[in-house]
C-alpha cells in the first residue's frame, strides 16, 4: 500500500529549516528515474530552476512537464509554482549566507541589452569560474596522481562525451600515458572493458543522465578494484556515486544544449597537471611526437 507522506515545503534557512536543494538531496533515492533527472537538474542549476517555467525545466532535464509537476507534489508542494518559490528563496539567500555568487563578481561582460551570442559567452564565463570555485584541490590532485600512477587509462564517454574522451586520450598520449576509449558497445570496446584490472584508471564522462554503458563500465571497474574517476555536471549522478574521485563542472547555458566549456577546461587542466609533474621529460616526448 502506497504511504502518504506529509511534507512541509522547505522554508527559509534562517529559521532552522532545510533548504530545498539539501532536502531534495536527502530524499533522492526515493524518486523514480525520471524524477531523479529533475532532482539532479534543480540541485545543480538552482538559479535556472528558480526562474524557468515547468516546460523549460523539463526540456533541460530531458523529461516532461508532467514529471516536473509530479516531482513537485512528491516533495509535498501543491504544484510547480510552490517548488519554484522555494528555489527562489534559497537562490536569493545564497549570497547573504556566504555561498558562491551566482554571477561573476568582476562586473558584467556585456551591456544589459546583450545579444544571444553574448549571453552564451557570458554563461560560459560564469561556468568556468563556478567550476573553479567548486573543485576541491584534493580531488584534483588525486585525479592527477591516479593518471600518473596508472598502468593504463580507460576513458568511457558516449555520444557527445565521446569527443571529450577522444580529446583527453589525445592529450595523455602526447605525454606517453597509455590511454584507451570506450565510446560504444562495440566488440572492440567490450574487449577493452574485459581487460580492466587493479592497475587501470577508469574515467567516466557524463552529462545529465549517464548512458547505461558508462554506468556499467564504472560498476565493472569497482568490482575489479580499479581506480575510478568521474567527470560530470550532475553531483547526484550515478556515475559520480560509483567513482572514488569526482570532479564536477557547471554546464548552465541559455542555449538549447548543455555547455561543455568547463568540461573542456577540466580536461586540459588535468593534462597540464600531469605535464607539470615532469615538464622537462614531457617536453622531449612532445617534441619527438611532433617530429614524426
Amino acid at each position: 500500500m502506497k504511504q502518504a507522506i506529509a511534507i512541509t515545503a522547505a522554508p527559509e534557512a534562517p529559521h532552522g529549516h532545510q533548504a530545498l536543494s539539501a532536502y531534495i538531496t536527502a530524499r533522492f533515492d526515493e524518486f523514480s528515474r525520471s524524477q531523479k533527472d529533475v532532482a539532479q537538474y534543480i540541485v545543480d542549476h538552482l538559479d535556472e530552476a528558480a526562474f524557468q517555467t515547468a516546460e523549460e525545466l523539463a526540456r533541460r532535464a530531458n523529461t516532461s512537464s508532467s514529471t516536473v509537476v509530479r516531482f513537485s507534489q512528491a516533495l509535498g508542494f501543491e504544484g510547480f509554482p510552490e517548488l519554484q518559490q522555494a528555489a527562489r528563496d534559497e537562490y536569493r539567500r545564497r549570497p547573504a549566507s556566504g555561498a558562491p555568487e551566482p554571477l561573476v563578481g568582476g562586473g558584467p561582460l556585456f551591456s544589459l541589452d546583450h545579444t544571444e551570442f553574448e549571453s552564451s559567452l557570458a554563461a560560459d564565463h560564469v561556468n568556468v569560474e563556478d567550476t573553479a570555485h567548486k573543485l576541491s584541490r584534493a580531488d584534483v590532485e588525486a585525479a592527477i596522481d591516479a593518471i600518473v600512477g596508472a598502468d593504463k587509462v580507460l576513458i568511457a564517454g558516449t555520444d557527445q562525451m565521446a569527443f571529450f574522451a577522444s580529446y583527453l586520450r589525445h592529450l595523455l598520449m602526447l605525454l606517453d600515458v597509455r590511454a584507451e576509449i570506450v565510446a560504444s558497445p562495440s566488440q572492440e570496446a567490450l574487449g577493452r572493458l574485459s581487460r580492466i584490472d587493479e592497475q587501470t584508471l577508469v574515467v567516466g564522462l557524463s552529462a545529465g543522465r549517464p548512458h547505461p554503458l558508462i554506468t556499467r563500465t564504472m560498476k565493472l571497474a569497482r568490482h575489479r578494484h580499479a581506480t575510478t574517476l568521474a567527470i560530470t555536471d550532475a553531483t547526484l549522478s550515478e556515475v559520480a556515486r560509483l567513482a572514488r574521485i569526482r570532479l564536477y563542472y557547471s554546464s548552465n547555458t541559455p542555449a538549447f544544449v548543455r555547455s561543455h566549456t568547463a568540461l573542456l577546461s577540466i580536461i586540459q587542466a588535468l593534462a597540464y597537471g600531469v605535464y607539470s609533474r615532469d615538464a622537462q621529460q614531457y617536453d622531449v616526448r612532445i617534441k619527438a611526437f611532433r617530429l614524426k
